[in-house]
């Protein structure tokens, strides 16, 4: 049985990791295959279907109700991510940076919080924080903090980040 620390870690994960796929959808959608930085993002939009995956998959083994917002999150993901990328390649970048800061942040308070109790969750939780961290690191190497307004745009998608983490993790 899992226990309901656990529960609400992969219910908040999964909500997560399906943002992401929804983010790179719409950057994708408006930035198409040929614009600058588009083969980084799709190979990160890869790994983000992979971690969703594997969190859809825990949520069936496990008997875990996703999160009810999770169709806010659909049209929240997708307009974010169409928003960045018609802002420019390095908004697209920005917004990234700016969500793997907070999930890099996220993962780790998580196993900290998680110690021993589910070594499964947490080798899960580990691989994809590292994997989230080398996608912060690509999008600052190809000029997130070149965006036009970069402090402002990463600290308020940075705080709406954690708005999305708190509500998902109860509803």
């Amino acid at each position: 049985m899992t226990s309901s620390r656990a529960e609400r870690m992969i219910r908040v994960d999964q909500a997560g990791e399906y943002g992401a796929v929804q983010i790179y959808s719409g950057q994708m959608a408006v930035m198409g295959a040929r614009a600058p930085h588009s083969t980084e993002i799709a190979g990160m939009a890869e790994q983000e279907a992979e971690h969703k995956a594997r969190f859809d998959r825990m949520i069936a083994e496990r008997g875990v109700r996703p999160t009810l917002l999770q169709p806010v999150w659909s049209v929240a993901g997708y307009a974010l991510g169409a928003a960045t990328a018609l802002i420019g390649p390095e908004a697209a970048m920005a917004c990234t940076a700016a969500i793997e800061t907070e999930i890099d942040r996220h993962y780790t308070e998580q196993l900290e919080e998680l110690g021993d109790e589910d070594p499964e969750l947490g080798d899960v939780i580990r691989k994809f924080r590292d994997e989230e961290r080398e996608h912060r690191d690509a999008a600052l190497a190809a000029g997130a903090e070149r965006a036009p307004a970069y402090p402002l745009l990463f600290n308020a998608i940075r705080l709406g980040c954690r708005v999305a983490i708190k509500l998902s993790e109860r509803i």
